[in-house]
């Protein structure tokens, strides 16, 4: 989610609907890749058979983790389910809105890879209430693509990982737009750890944090939320999703 003093930036400009033939080529480079071993066994035009399988590692299955996307459908999902469609195996959010799983989640690892488009907006709602800005009844990780020049003079609490409105996350670890970065959200009671490419970007302690008393001077009521849901915030810009698995705690 995106707010800023005086304006609220939850839609893209109308030039990001169409890519410039550089970007384009990046996009055919980086489609074309084999997916390294290390964070997928299939390529992304092919999908498993089984959905508790899709994107997982060898590893992660004995570890106990299980897929969230099966590559084909929509199924364990809810909500905008119209501004979501599956194309090439990828969960594409176009343009979007909150598309959450049917079950609620108290303490977990949720792990995911997205692909942004230029200045892209969304991002991922945790232990959040169904009907509700899951900014604030929950927690929203943000979904940014910080290198936009629309996105320059966010607040810290704003930008790429960040839970939105309360902990700020390193900055310099998102790759370019048209590449793919890898994600894990880790929750184990208060403790909220965000990595990113293989760097720690958020770690932080919400219990003590005072969910009236944030640092965008707005109340989080569910902040110390023990569950909720998972979801996906779009902001009406496309961003692509793969590999989506979690391992409840």
């Amino acid at each position: 989610m995106m707010k800023q003093v005086g304006w609220i930036g939850f839609c893209l400009a109308g030039g990001l609907a169409t890519l410039g033939a550089g970007m384009a080529a990046v996009w055919a480079a980086e489609s074309a890749k084999k997916i390294p071993a290390a964070s997928h066994n299939a390529s992304t035009d092919k999908v498993s058979s089984s959905q508790t399988t899709v994107g997982l590692t060898p590893e992660e299955i004995q570890e106990g983790f299980v897929s969230l996307f099966d590559g084909k459908t929509l199924k364990g999902w809810q909500g905008d389910t119209k501004g979501y469609v599956v194309e090439n195996g990828l969960l594409v959010c176009k343009p979007g809105g909150n598309l959450y799983t049917e079950k609620e989640y108290a303490d977990f690892i949720f792990r995911f890879e997205f692909r942004l488009t230029p200045g892209a907006n969304n991002g991922v709602g945790i232990r959040a209430e169904l009907g509700k800005n899951a900014a604030y009844h929950g927690m929203e990780i943000q979904i940014l693509d910080d290198s936009a020049p629309r996105w320059a003079n966010l607040q810290p609490y704003q930008y790429h990982g960040s839970i939105y409105g309360v902990v700020p996350a390193k900055r310099g670890h998102l790759n370019p737009p048209g590449q793919w970065n890898s994600q894990e959200i880790y929750a184990k009671g208060p403790h909220i750890r965000v990595t990113l490419n293989g760097v720690v970007i958020v770690d932080a302690d919400i219990s003590k944090i005072d969910p009236n008393n944030t640092m965008d001077h707005q109340p989080h009521p569910g902040l110390h939320n023990k569950k909720g849901y998972i979801g996906f915030l779009g902001h009406g810009s496309r961003v692509e999703f793969r590999n989506i698995r979690i391992k409840e705690l």
